[in-house]
């Protein structure tokens, strides 16, 4: 279900005000000079130069941290934390075209059917999200050769494959969970430009409002999943906002020597409510895949297995089984997008 309220701000650039009567006009000028500036930037970007020390290609010709070629790399992209779990997922393709590893980021290319597929590897946290998500929009946009944006840009698949902790007592271990949106507390989007729409902007006020989660821990920000991806992820899935956290223990409300500056986190999380949306999961990558994504205009989607509830306090008793049950299930649905 959609929301939209009432707004008095005419856009992200515009104080919220009491009434548009008098002061509207000089707002929405303002606005449209950010626009128009924004356009201009862009225009500017796409026929720059990137320095060496800004796009970074290996010897081989090579994406720096990935180290793909654009040739190497699916359209429609399967990220895991584990690089473990990226064999998990290729010994189900029919093909393997392509193995590679530096690092922790390990990527196979190959195909299930007539469905081209990359598994890719991304480590833990929103600091390696943002070199991935970065890294696929370069393969497939930037001339690696001119070293310039492409004029006509590609949309990506960049689908999820993860695990986290259930914040609510409905959502048990091994169950799964497409995520609507992601709210990040571990701050990565602010060092982007970025709007939200109507939706997003309710939510996002609310959340800070009932958290009281400010400056003195983060500025939260928001993304929504793709709405043509999540669609055919119904049937299994549990549906709600995962939070990406900056951190496993302190930052989702664990607690071994050391005390919190937030003890109350998890049940707070747990407490919060917008219209039909709740949150049913804490992780640590969500948000940034989607605000990413829908900053270079990919379409993103997060799926999860349950492995920990926070609120009764279980663990699964075969995670790893788990895990291979939504990989069967996502792929299932995947290789007919």
């Amino acid at each position: 279900m959609r929301f939209r309220a009432d707004s008095n701000c005419c856009g992200r650039f515009c104080r919220p005000l009491p009434s548009h009567s008098a002061t509207e006009p000089k707002h929405c000028e303002n606005k449209q000079k950010l626009q128009i500036n924004y356009i201009i930037s862009n225009f500017e970007l796409l026929v720059m130069r990137i320095q060496e020390s800004e796009l970074i290609i290996n010897s081989r010709g090579a994406i720096y941290h990935l180290d793909l070629l654009p040739e190497e790399l699916a359209t429609t992209i399967i990220t895991v934390g584990d690089p473990n779990r990226v064999q998990q997922v290729s010994k189900h393709f029919d093909v393997i075209e392509f193995k590679n590893q530096h690092r922790e980021f390990v990527s196979c290319t190959g195909s299930i059917g007539n469905k081209r597929l990359t598994v890719l590897s991304t480590g833990i946290g929103t600091d390696n999200i943002d070199i991935v998500m970065n890294e696929l929009d370069a393969l497939v946009n930037i001339d690696f050769s001119s070293r310039t944006i492409k004029p006509q840009l590609q949309s990506l698949n960049i689908i999820r494959i993860g695990t986290c902790g259930s914040l609510q007592r409905e959502v048990p271990v091994d169950s799964f969970i497409a995520s609507t949106h992601g709210i990040g507390i571990d701050n990565l989007l602010n060092y982007y430009m970025h709007e939200n729409n109507e939706e997003e902007k309710n939510i996002l006020q609310h959340f800070i409002n009932y958290t009281q989660l400010t400056n003195a821990l983060a500025q939260p920000y928001i993304a929504a999943a793709s709405a043509s991806l999540l669609k055919n992820f119904v049937n299994d899935f549990s549906h709600g906002i995962t939070i990406t956290a900056p951190g496993f223990y302190g930052p989702q409300g664990r607690v071994l020597r050391l005390g919190l500056s937030f003890p109350n986190l998890v049940d707070t999380f747990t407490g919060f409510q917008y219209g039909n949306y709740y949150i049913t999961n804490f992780e640590m990558e969500t948000s940034a895949i989607y605000g990413l994504g829908k900053l270079l205009k990919h379409h993103c989607l997060s799926l999860n297995t349950i492995v920990v509830n926070r609120v009764d306090k279980t663990f699964s008793k075969d995670s790893v089984s788990a895990v291979d049950k939504l990989i069967i299930t996502a792929l299932e649905i995947i290789q007919s997008l």
